[in-house]
């Protein structure tokens, strides 16, 4: 039995699931300017992945990197929903 696509695919939840909150953490004390980290933090992993031997790493570490690509386009979705009042605006962040 070959159970590397479900470790892959649990992964692959495991760091979306994550991941949300740090975005909603990040972007509630940090605001946008926390995207150049996000886009560091991605393209390191993507191109560490591609040095691993392992399959399953290489992909969890790929799926990391990538997560942490979309991490940047959640920011401004997060920024947006915040302005909508779905989540709280933290007072002592300057605008």
């Amino acid at each position: 039995m070959n159970l590397e696509g479900v470790i892959i695919g649990l992964g692959a939840l495991l760091i979306i699931g994550l991941l949300h909150p740090v975005v909603i953490k990040g972007e509630y004390h940090i605001g946008k300017k926390i995207w150049p980290i996000f886009l560091f933090g991605g393209i390191v992993s993507i191109i560490i992945s591609l040095f691993i031997e392992t399959s399953v790493i290489s992909a969890l570490i790929g799926v990391f990197g990538f997560s942490l690509l979309w991490s940047i386009h959640e920011i401004s979705q997060q920024e947006k929903r915040v302005e909508k009042g779905w989540f709280p605006s933290n007072p002592k962040k300057k605008k």
